[in-house]
């Protein structure tokens, strides 16, 4: 039997032969056991990062209204306007319509304030945006020419928009935007206090009317407009923008315009 100095030579050999060369320590290490921690001593869990602040609004400005506070904030306003300059000022400061943030600028009336006739369409399109006054483009050239031919001009009616922004594309206001617009539109007619509304297009006749049913059906028909001591009457009738699009149904208009003259005559 080999004995105890044999056997440590020949594991030495085996060493030698498997390419190790320097001893580490005298004496063998067990590496598992000095990875169990010591009884009662349990290590703290890695810290938890903390969590981020949420993002703030470029150049630390408070973050956009939600669209009912929106709303609430537009009645507020709109109703704390003495006349029509007040109103154009806390219109053209309010952020609660993100129409705003893509448009040039406000689009706020054009024409006579307090005129007998007041005309109101749908939102501002390309050209309107550029200059800042509604109905400026072909619509508003061919609606100028529509009044002429009842005698009427922009000396003699106020035109604005249930929408003082222009929409991204000339798109359709959506509902939320038509409704955080609403307050002012509405107060604008109640200062300007005309003796008869005409609304141009579905948008501004389903708005102002509380109507459901497209303009086609709705055109030439009179209805009564609420304001604070009574009712005014008011007549739906075609954009002139659909007008462009559609001339054969410029028959239609026509007669739209005969009755608003003859409601002037009936009124004056």
């Amino acid at each position: 039997m080999p004995n105890e100095e044999s056997s440590h030579r020949q594991v030495l050999e085996f060493l030698v032969a498997a390419g190790v060369e320097t001893p580490l320590d005298e004496h063998p290490v067990d590496r598992f056991a000095l990875s169990v921690p010591p009884p009662g001593k349990v290590e703290a869990p890695p810290p938890v990062p903390e969590k981020q602040a949420a993002p703030r609004v470029a150049g630390g400005a408070p973050a956009p209204l939600a669209p009912d506070a929106a709303i609430m904030e537009a009645r507020r306003l709109a109703a704390s306007a003495p006349d029509l300059e007040t109103l154009r000022a806390l219109l053209d400061a309010f952020e609660g319509c993100a129409l705003k943030s893509t448009a040039s600028r406000l689009v706020f009336a054009d024409g006579a304030p307090g005129a007998p006739v007041m005309i109101v369409g749908e939102a501002p399109g390309r050209d309107e945006d550029e200059i800042g006054r509604p109905f400026v483009g072909r619509a508003g050239q061919l609606l100028d020419k529509m009044l002429n031919a009842i005698g009427l001009n922009r000396e003699n009616v106020y035109v604005a928009n249930t929408v003082p922004w222009r929409p991204p594309g000339n798109r359709t206001p959506t509902p939320q935007e038509i409704a955080i617009c609403l307050p002012f539109i509405t107060r604008q007619i109640e200062l300007s206090a005309p003796k008869i509304l005409v609304t141009m297009g579905a948008p501004a006749t389903q708005t102002l009317l509380g109507q459901k049913e497209g303009i086609l059906r709705l055109r030439g028909r009179w209805f009564e407009y609420g304001l604070k001591g009574g009712t005014i009457p008011a007549l739906a009738t075609l954009h002139p923008a659909y007008l462009l699009r559609q001339p054969s149904q410029k028959a239609l208009a026509w007669r739209d315009l005969s009755a608003l003259r003859a409601k002037l005559a009936h009124l004056a």
